[in-house]
């Protein structure tokens, strides 16, 4: 049986229905693979690389894996918050150097990473038009050290972007919370809709890998 573990952020995480209606692309993605997959997801709310190595639970992640497994890396968001000492890592050094970590622990273990770029947030501008997004820097150095460490790579961020784009801002709003419990906005959690259409995404890219990869999917996406 085929396992794959994923290790990232709310992005990803499961939810139960204390979160509800936010949902994870983690769980959304398992309308897309074989029935024999085993889904376990680490990911959890608020983590960066840094807090997640930090907090141990990469090292839980390798303690579990096993040769032919599957660990999906998928980090950004968090990453970035320069003013919070805990998570923040500049993108090119000590970004690179976590998501190098997850590589290793993986390899270390037998069992395959894939590098998933981070989701884009609902960064539409006034004039409805899709804006740059926040996680360039950290989509460069996660593409970077995919090629520099030969990692199979989903661009989950270009796809997203390529979604939001053509379904535009009116469209998206079923796809995101929109607001936190606090009433702040909130383009960054997903409802149900949009980590279906996010698990896509990845799905595709992971066809796009072939192989092993491919294996993964229900017969005929």
């Amino acid at each position: 049986m085929s396992r794959i573990f994923w290790a990232g952020d709310s992005t990803v995480a499961y939810n139960s229905i204390l979160t509800y209606p936010q949902t994870g692309i983690g769980q959304a993605f398992r309308l897309f693979v074989r029935e024999d997959v085993e889904i376990i997801n680490h990911a959890i709310n608020g983590r960066s690389t840094k807090s997640f190595i930090d907090q141990g639970r990469l090292a839980v992640i390798e303690e579990e894996m096993k040769e032919g497994d599957f660990l999906f890396i998928q980090f950004g968001h968090n990453d970035e918050k320069i003013e919070d000492i805990e998570r923040y890592t500049e993108p090119f050094k000590g970004y690179k150097e976590n998501l190098q970590k997850f590589v290793s622990a993986a390899r270390g273990k037998g069992a395959y990473p894939v590098l998933i770029t981070p989701l884009e947030r609902r960064c539409f501008l006034d004039n409805g038009q899709l804006g740059d997004g926040e996680h360039t820097d950290y989509v460069t150095a996660m593409k970077q050290t995919a090629k520099e460490f030969h990692v199979p790579l989903a661009d989950l961020n270009g796809k997203s972007r390529d979604a939001l784009a053509r379904a535009g801002a009116a469209e998206t709003e079923k796809w995101y919370m929109l607001s936190k419990p606090d009433g702040s906005a909130d383009n960054t959690h997903l409802r149900y809709a949009g980590a279906v259409t996010f698990g896509r995404c990845i799905a595709e890219g992971l066809k796009e890998l072939d192989g092993i990869y491919r294996d993964l999917l229900v017969e005929g996406f």
